[in-house]
């Protein structure tokens, strides 16, 4: 909703400042509406009434310094100049305050609302009067809310001010939201409060829990009776942790339960008082991190001598990755997947194994819905393969600091792919989540996961800090070590175990990486359901314009399963990336292609006269991607070629520049079934070989294979499509399709 003000100050900025390139930005839009864009042109503005000549979006000390090195404190006697009131009656305005008419005038609305401010961030017993001091100044000239917005806490916001007015003469202690809400500033100013608190001075203190600050705490245990700063400080802890106690300088009973209540949840010594790790936990997501946990998880291939390890310090769960997603993993990381017989070896040592699935992503552009899709049946596939039972939970990674919209956005849509593809079979495992608090809490909600796995450990993500342990934890991780010694050494991440999840000590006998067989038509239903599923759940229903609906492209595929066999087995592949690529390629041929295909007939049959071969565009009609598998008559001679080359078929080796040999091989490719989906082989050979002859990618680092990782089978897919999008994209699109594929191949062979 707009406001006529906050118009009137936009308006102020655009018309004073030269619609922004005085101050070095771009003209705001006069929309009414305050914004981060807004309040830095505010405070652009502010640092060049002030003289300030490297202006900034950051109200930095600089601009703090120069407020008290020039006036002191502004008001209506020092405020230098109209326009540098004008400012001020603009940030008011902008905050929700009265700033009087923009006028320029220092007058009792500005005061008031001054004090009105100053009232609402708590400060106003240390700030009386009407003046702006610096820090509180700053405190305008941002975002933050000093009242209780979106359903915030009436008590967190007492503590907030309470806060405020206590430390915001020390020097490091900047004015914090009064909104309501837990989160990072209020997180850190809390870790302030307790050095200031301990002694420490200006500059020493640093809002860090570091060693002074533990050392301090240990010091300061509380308990029934306790009373004064401390207990105020421990409270204000349990409620920005959700415990449902009031703000209090007095440890009551009442106190005490509550706190046995949370030492419970948590998992530590239950004994109602506020002993050190009860602070840890309060202050710092990975809590005391002296902590021994009963269960971890690691990249280090479990050996007996390891195990005995494991055993010996108290440890009972161990996760373990299902995949490694990168296809040349340096020596640390070699043995990040599950290995041959190490499942066995933790049963046999009085273990249990949680299993978790991470991929390549590391950002939010890695997470989607079609990303989701494929790395749950990945997932599903791996699980089986190494022996997990129906029933076990599978935590899969958001390994990244995921802001709240990027958890919106992209970790929620590619948690309900995983839950779809668990539903397509037939929901034999149950789905973990990894991750950051926000992460792990938002996708538990959203119903997506019955457990967190918390990455507790990684404790300045925004995500962490300032939420509380969801309230589904199974596992805490809080921090890595190294156990044991000589052949039992082994490094770690302690995790905290809530027993909510126990991970497996029985497992079905491992799959080989045998070669794959004819496909069974008795579970034709099923695949053609799940890709049907899948299709329709990225915009292609059954039949959306094309020229074949997706039974139609599946059942074509499915008719020459002798050849994509044959082909598979004989370059030792999976027959999933021929089918993959070939139903892709078909499903989306359309009436533009069957055009381009009679225009290259009708040119290499005489029909296009010789005068027009150099015309704008007819040259396009000596090739086509063509046929089921969509291929161009050039890239099968490179593909073939590369294949006779290397010594992998005898044949003749083709011209691409000959009309009579591009035509030859497109005919074939347009009918002849077997021979296209065979090409498709050839081609991701080419492809992994960098593609000698055609539009030269680098070299992969090895050919398919049947243990092909995830990142190799992406990236083998994308080279079919080519070096720049709609490849990419594609390919992750792709991605789920060769999870389907591999699904039911690996059943029967």
């Amino acid at each position: 909703m707009a406001d006529e003000m906050v118009l009137r100050a936009q308006k102020f900025v655009n018309t004073t400042y030269n619609n922004g390139a005085t101050l070095g930005i771009s003209k705001l839009v006069e929309n009414g509406q305050t914004s981060w864009t807004v309040m830095y042109a505010l405070t652009r503005a502010l640092q060049y009434e002030m003289g300030i000549t490297s202006l900034s979006d950051s109200f930095g000390p600089t601009t703090l310094a120069t407020i008290g090195e020039k006036y002191g404190k502004l008001d209506e006697t020092t405020i230098p100049s109209a326009n540098f009131c004008r400012v001020i009656q603009s940030a008011l305005y902008c905050k929700g305050y009265d700033g009087g008419d923009i006028d320029g005038t220092y007058n009792d609305r500005v005061k008031a609302a001054v004090a009105k401010l100053h009232q609402n961030m708590g400060v106003g017993g240390t700030y009386p009067g009407s003046a702006l001091w610096p820090k509180t100044t700053k405190g305008l000239f941002n975002m933050d809310a000093y009242v209780t917005v979106n359903g915030g806490s009436d008590t967190i916001r007492t503590i907030q001010q309470w806060l405020n007015g206590k430390y915001i003469l020390r020097k490091d202690y900047y004015a914090i939201p009064c909104d309501g809400h837990h989160s990072r500033d209020v997180a850190k100013s809390m870790l302030f409060a307790i050095q200031y608190e301990l002694g420490m001075a200006d500059g020493v203190a640093n809002g860090v829990f570091g060693p002074g600050t533990q050392a301090g705490l240990k010091e300061h245990t509380l308990s029934t009776g306790s009373s004064g700063v401390w207990v105020q400080l421990f409270s204000a802890g349990m409620v920005l942790n959700q415990r449902p106690i009031s703000f209090t300088s007095s440890f009551t009973s009442a106190l005490a339960s509550a706190v046995s209540a949370f030492q419970s949840f948590v998992k530590l010594p239950v004994s109602g008082s506020g002993d050190f790790s009860t602070w840890a936990s309060l202050l710092v997501s990975y809590g005391d991190q002296s902590r021994r946990g009963s269960a971890c998880d690691g990249v280090t291939l479990i050996t007996a001598a390891r195990a005995q390890t494991l055993k010996s310090q108290g440890i009972t769960y161990v996760g373990r990755y299902l995949t490694n997603p990168d296809a040349t993993p340096p020596d640390s990381l070699k043995h990040k997947a599950i290995q041959p017989g190490e499942l066995q070896t933790i049963a046999d040592n009085g273990l249990r194994c949680f299993p978790i699935y991470q991929t390549y992503g590391r950002d939010a552009s890695g997470f989607s819905y079609p990303s989701g899709r494929a790395d749950g049946q990945a997932a599903v596939n791996a699980a089986r393969d190494h022996g997990f039972k129906a029933g076990t939970r599978i935590f899969f990674a958001v390994d990244f600091d995921a802001l709240d919209y990027q958890v919106t956005d992209n970790v929620l849509p590619y948690f309900k792919g995983i839950e779809d593809a668990m539903a397509a079979n037939g929901n034999d495992f149950a789905v973990g989540v990894y991750g950051p608090r926000n992460v792990c809490t938002r996708v538990g909600e959203a119903g997506h996961t019955s457990a967190s796995f918390v990455s507790d450990m990684s404790s300045g993500f925004s995500g962490n800090f300032g939420y509380p342990l969801p309230t589904d934890w199974a596992y805490d991780q809080i921090v890595t070590r190294t156990v044991g010694s000589g052949d039992g050494a082994i490094n770690i991440d302690n995790n905290i175990a809530s027993g909510r999840d126990i991970g497996q000590n029985s497992f079905n006998p491992p799959s080989s990486q045998t070669a794959d067989v004819l496909f069974d038509t008795a579970y034709w239903p099923q695949l053609l359901a799940d890709v049907q599923a899948y299709m329709e759940s990225i915009g292609f229903a059954e039949d959306n314009g094309k020229l074949y609906t997706t039974t139609q492209c599946l059942e074509t595929i499915v008719a020459r399963d002798t050849a994509v066999t044959n082909t598979a087995r004989a370059y030792g592949m999976r027959k999933a990336l021929i089918q993959t690529t070939a139903f892709w390629e078909f499903r989306h041929y359309g009436n533009e292609d069957l055009v381009k295909d009679a225009g290259v007939w009708l040119y290499h049959n005489g029909y296009v006269p010789d005068w027009a071969k150099d015309l704008p565009g007819v040259t396009a009609l000596r090739d086509s991607s063509t046929g089921v598998a969509q291929m161009f008559g050039f890239a099968a001679i490179c593909a073939w070629n590369n294949s006779i080359n290397t010594g992998l078929v005898t044949g003749t080796v083709k011209d691409t520049s000959k009309d009579a040999d591009v035509f030859s091989v497109w005919d074939k490719l347009r009918t002849d079934n077997d021979f296209a989906l065979t090409s498709v082989g050839h081609a991701h050979i080419w492809a992994a070989d960098g593609k000698p002859g055609g539009d030269a990618e680098t070299r992969m680092e090895r050919r398919p294979a049947l243990d092909y990782t995830e990142s190799e089978i992406y990236e083998v897919l994308r080279r079919y499509q080519g070096p720049a999008e709609p490849a990419f994209t594609d390919a992750t699109k792709r991605m789920p399709l060769y999870y389907i594929f591999e699904k039911y191949n690996r059943m029967v062979r």
